[in-house]
């Protein structure tokens, strides 16, 4: 059976609740129960770890045996493990659903499996409504459940010719107040914020994120990696979170080493020599390239070596957006990735 109309709004409607939950360790997750003729009869979503999720949140608004028959439409396939909480697609199965439709499959190797549960015991089940939507939605989350690693952003400001800063070293500032205003609301929605040795040596960044002169709430953990010493007085030391070090080019342990800590998202603005080894190694998921209007030649370019010694060796990019800001342009990309590295 198709996807009805009133299974598509209610699709709609469940990604717009999805997006109230909070970032972290568990996806945002929406749900909707319609009721046989289509009505929307309870919604929900994950308010966090620990919580109900967003098929229980919805079915506890429902009086006993109302969601008998009911379709329940959910951004993500029903979990099917116990952990804090109980498999959402046996909650269903117990509701008495009839047909549940989700936008994308739990990649999951424990909690993955739902949907099959749910045809065992009678359920209709349809998948992939709006999965580039829930995609977009919950990407970071992706990354770190079928890759094993956070999901990386890498950031650089360049001048029109693809300059990092001009022929004396100087960069700042390239770009203008509303593109640096935009880094910042980014760093703040990130875990970790990456720069090397170099970075810190050369420019002694805060590494906050920061809402003119205040803090945001959340601050990204700085991480510094590389083998030169960073001065004690540096200005990452007064960061509200301990600094974490990491004196190897090996940049997959590291990002092991971040994902066993629990950072999910990984933001990397540490200068071109840096953002150039995660693109050569293939670990860039997503590109943040602000471009400033103005031309200052040399040899001081935004990136090095990628590992690119001809055309066809060429990092392909799919550009999501054109963000204007002020004079500035932000590209949002990320790599077109080969069949069986496609994330």
């Amino acid at each position: 059976m198709a996807v009805t109309e009133p299974e598509r709004r209610a699709m709609t409607h469940a990604l717009a609740l999805a997006a109230h939950g909070p970032r972290g360790a568990n996806p945002q997750v929406g749900a909707v129960i319609l009721s046989p003729a289509g009505d929307i009869i309870a919604e929900g979503w994950h308010h966090g770890a620990g919580t109900p999720h967003a098929e229980v949140d919805a079915l506890s608004k429902l009086p006993a045996d109302a969601a008998r028959g009911a379709t329940a439409v959910v951004t993500l396939e029903p979990c099917n493990h116990t952990g804090r909480t109980g498999p959402c697609a046996l909650a269903l199965i117990e509701a008495g659903v009839s047909r549940v439709v989700y936008a994308l499959d739990d990649p999951g190797a424990v909690s993955g499996g739902g949907a099959e549960r749910l045809r065992t015991a009678g359920v209709e089940v349809e998948s992939g409504e709006q999965a580039a939507a829930a995609t977009a939605l919950i990407t970071d989350w992706l990354t770190a459940q079928r890759l094993g690693r956070p999901h990386v952003t890498v950031k650089w400001a360049q001048s029109l010719d693809g300059r990092a800063a001009a022929a004396d070293g100087t960069s700042q500032w390239i770009t203008g107040a509303e593109a640096r205003a935009d880094v910042h609301r980014r760093r703040a929605v990130a875990d970790a914020i990456v720069v090397g040795t170099g970075t810190v040596l050369a420019d002694d960044p805060a590494l906050t994120a920061r809402d003119g002169d205040a803090l945001f709430d959340h601050q990204p953990v700085p991480v510094v990696i590389g083998s030169r010493e960073t001065p004690a007085d540096a200005a990452l030391h007064r960061h509200p979170h301990e600094p974490l070090f990491f004196g190897t080019r090996d940049l997959t342990a590291v990002l092991a080493d971040l994902h066993a800590r629990g950072l999910q998202t990984v933001f990397v603005e540490g200068g071109p020599t840096l953002a150039s080894a995660f693109i050569a190694a293939g670990l860039a998921d997503r590109i943040l390239a602000y471009v400033a209007p103005v031309l200052l030649g040399g040899d001081r370019l935004a990136l090095t070596d990628i590992g690119a010694s001809s055309i066809r060796e060429a990092h392909r990019l799919t550009i999501d957006e054109w963000v204007p800001l002020g004079a500035d342009r932000l590209a949002i990309a990320h790599p077109v990735r080969t069949e069986e590295g496609e994330l």
